[in-house]
């Protein structure tokens, strides 16, 4: 339970944290092929002075690929770093602009916790960008809606990428087209012979002519028939050629899946050459909603070494970003793949995983969590892995808050997700968003019969709503937690839940009450040994003491938590010590 920890009066400064390291976005593929004129043409239209650049272009183009190679190329424009973020247009649900302000300043600012006010973080963010000179990509964006918000002053650059055309002011449109046959059959030439010399006009083959052709000249697909070639041994051009014209009659008169053509045409011959295993791992690996790294692939599709993995990989199915720096290397399928693997997936096999899914990603969360509350270069290294992570971590509390009626696993992980990452989440989640999950956490803790639980999360509902300026609100939550600690004899619950309402109370201007509640946390404290609590609970007596006009007794309780903060080696200890000074000096001046 988050206990009542919170220092409050304007001694107390939350500076902003300092920099991270500089952010840079992924290297281009390193087969990249085709897109010379384009990138010529972009970077011409940065040097005349153009700063947002739009590339537009039906999925499985290689807006994405385009994307990144340009960013390569603008690094010494840049120097402040390049930031992705995934916009997630074509999903159900897009991310929202206030997501993703939040998401590019904790590039540079990992431990800031974002204020309520949307129009508050919007001046903040603006006020991080001015005079920088970053390079924000937004990935997959949904309309101009989703990416007005978010654009830079003039120092800094953008580049969108969508399926959609739109407008925004001073956009530089770029509409891509499918790859030149002749680079399209390069691309195929590279990934079947890697080395091998492509001719003169690069058409040279007729087969790979014709299969650049059936697979649109896309170049999704492309890489899908390239690494078929480069894993089928016994399989020639030509046969491949009739097999891919044969498969696109067979889908024309049964329709499209949810993807193109000849995406769908190009993969469902690859798919067909998977062994039953790798198959099963392929289907599985649909239920991961954004990049993964491969503990999680072995423990969600049970792939020991994540051998299968690495086969898909070969095949062009899943896609691999190497690592940087420090980082682990990431996998990823393309959302058209992901539709196509997931039409695929056997009910028996999605449950048995989205429940693996589930559980893994509640125990990232705890770890995180953990790695965050030892301190130092620690705090980065947690909230950095949450946020690489978070579309899954939601994703599994998602899936147990929605199976928690039917199966008692959903409802034991539901009730534990709260709580396994309470410090990051309180950075990272709006109070709305957390109010949600604790709900979710007490009806799941209601349903196991963990009175421990569901008081945990009441008392942290009490807390987001406090956080919300609803005090009152907080106070409803806090007595029930209060009233459950004291039922099952959870003294430090108990002693908790007592400080949350001393705050509440102290919010509504009602010191005297306050007093009474703070009074009781501190006794608890002295009697289970608790120091660090009996020093909060102190410094919390001394400010509403103040409020009464009892400096003395505020000076004498403050000075217990100063003299453990300096014991404890605490950096703002002597801020706490100045406030002190300074309720001495009012004394000598009366």
């Amino acid at each position: 339970m988050v206990i009542s920890g919170e220092v409050k009066g304007d001694v107390i400064v939350n500076p902003l944290p300092p920099l991270a390291l500089v952010p840079h976005l992924p290297s281009p593929p390193r087969d990249f092929t085709g897109r010379g004129k384009e990138l010529q043409d972009l970077l011409a239209g940065f040097d005349r002075g153009a700063t947002i650049t739009g590339l537009r272009g039906m999925g499985g183009i290689g807006k994405t690929a385009l994307a990144y190679a340009l960013a390569e190329k603008l690094i010494e424009r840049y120097p402040d770093g390049q930031i992705l973020v995934e916009l997630r247009g074509t999903d159900p649900v897009p991310m929202t602009p206030t997501e993703a302000m939040a998401r590019i300043f904790r590039a540079y600012h990992p431990e800031f916790k974002p204020p309520e006010s949307e129009a508050e973080l919007a001046n903040i963010y603006h006020s991080l960008l001015h005079e920088m000179h970053a390079l924000l990509l937004l990935d997959n964006a949904a309309d101009d809606r989703q990416v007005r918000p978010l654009l830079p002053p003039q120092s800094c650059g953008v580049v969108v990428t969508s399926r959609r055309k739109f407008s925004l002011p001073g956009l530089v449109p770029m509409d891509l087209d499918v790859l030149r046959t002749d680079k399209a059959v390069e691309l195929l030439l590279k990934l079947w012979k890697p080395g091998a010399p492509p001719s003169a006009d690069g058409l040279g083959d007729t087969d790979l002519l014709e299969i650049a052709r059936l697979c649109g000249l896309l170049l999704l697909a492309l890489r899908a028939a390239g690494s078929m070639l480069a894993n089928s041994p016994d399989l020639s051009p030509a046969q491949y050629a009739r097999d891919l014209q044969d498969e696109q009659k067979r889908l024309e008169l049964i329709g499209k899946e949810g993807v193109d053509l000849d995406v769908e045409s190009s993969f469902g011959l690859s798919y067909s050459r998977l062994k039953p295993e790798t198959a099963a791992v392929f289907r599985i690996l649909s239920l991961f909603p954004a990049g993964f790294d491969a503990a999680a692939e072995e423990f969600v599709c049970q792939d020991e070494g994540h051998r299968i993995l690495g086969e898909l990989v070969r095949w062009s199915l899943v896609e691999y970003q190497l690592p940087e720096e420090e980082n682990e290397g990431r996998y990823h399928l393309h959302d058209l793949v992901r539709i196509f693997a997931a039409i695929r997936l056997q009910a028996g096999e999605m449950m048995q995983a989205e429940q693996r899914h589930a559980e893994h990603f509640r125990n990232m969360l705890s770890l995180y969590d953990e790695r965050y509350k030892v301190g130092g270069q620690n705090v980065l290294t947690g909230l950095g892995r949450f946020d690489l992570e978070w579309a899954n971590i939601r994703a599994g509390q998602a899936w147990a808050e929605e199976n928690m009626e039917e199966n008692s696993l959903a409802a034991e992980l539901c009730m534990s997700y709260p709580n396994a990452g309470v410090y990051v989440l309180d950075l990272r989640l709006h109070p709305k968003e957390m109010i949600a999950w604790l709900e979710s956490g007490v009806e799941a803790a209601r349903r196991s019969k963990d009175r421990s639980m569901e008081g945990v999360h009441l008392g942290n509902l009490g807390i987001a709503h406090r956080n919300l300026g609803d005090a009152r609100k907080a106070i409803e939550y806090y007595d029930q937690a209060l009233a459950i600690d004291r039922e099952i004899g959870d003294q430090r619950g108990e002693g908790a839940d007592l400080g949350n309402l001393g705050l509440a109370y102290a919010d509504l201007g009602e010191p005297v009450k306050a007093i009474d509640y703070f009074e009781q946390t501190l006794k608890i404290a002295r009697e289970i040994g608790d120091r660090s609590s009996e020093a909060i609970a102190c410094w919390n007596l001394g400010l509403d003491y103040e409020k009464t006009g009892d400096l003395q007794r505020a000076i004498d309780l403050m000075k217990v938590f100063v003299e453990f903060e300096r014991k404890i080696g605490h950096v703002d200890a002597e801020k706490y010590a100045k406030y002190l000074e300074n309720l001495r000096a009012r004394i000598e001046m009366k």
